[in-house]
């Protein structure tokens, strides 16, 4: 049997996802999985330089590091959501109290098809940065969502 291959109907089925990463617990190392996983597992289009923040919110921990990737997926958005979910609690990703506590992975989609859906990209400049470095190198543009 011949190896299987998309097809030209399946790829125009694939959706572009800006992630947005961000870690502050060993994020050298936690970085380097992510990367390695999203790598195996989807299709890496374009990759940010990791930018070194101060927390949010809660802050007493140490500073985070942040990036984002743009990939490709045939996944539905939920369903995306979901396994970036599962990639973050492969990574030991516990979710505490503190909403806006440690991590050792937070992986966020910020942009579906072209259109921006997390409003942290409106708010946050270690979201939009990174995402603005990978916009520029990728040749792409992004629209506000008509829901957030």
């Amino acid at each position: 049997m011949p190896p299987m291959s998309l097809s030209s109907e399946h790829a125009a089925q694939l959706h572009e996802c800006f992630i947005s990463l961000g870690s502050n617990i060993d994020p050298d190392h936690y970085f380097v999985q992510a990367l390695e996983i999203i790598s195996r597992e989807c299709m890496l289009l374009a990759r940010s330089e990791a930018i070194r923040t101060a927390p949010v919110g809660y802050q007493h921990q140490p500073d985070f590091l942040n990036a984002a990737l743009l990939v490709n997926t045939p996944l539905e958005r939920e369903a995306f959501r979901n396994y970036l979910k599962g990639v973050e609690d492969r990574l030991g990703r516990v979710r505490g109290a503190i909403k806006s506590g440690p991590r050792t992975m937070d992986l966020d989609i910020v942009a579906w098809d072209g259109e921006i859906v997390d409003d942290g990209y409106f708010q946050h400049d270690y979201v939009r940065k990174p995402i603005d470095e990978v916009l520029i190198s990728s040749g792409r543009t992004l629209e506000p969502s008509k829901h957030l």
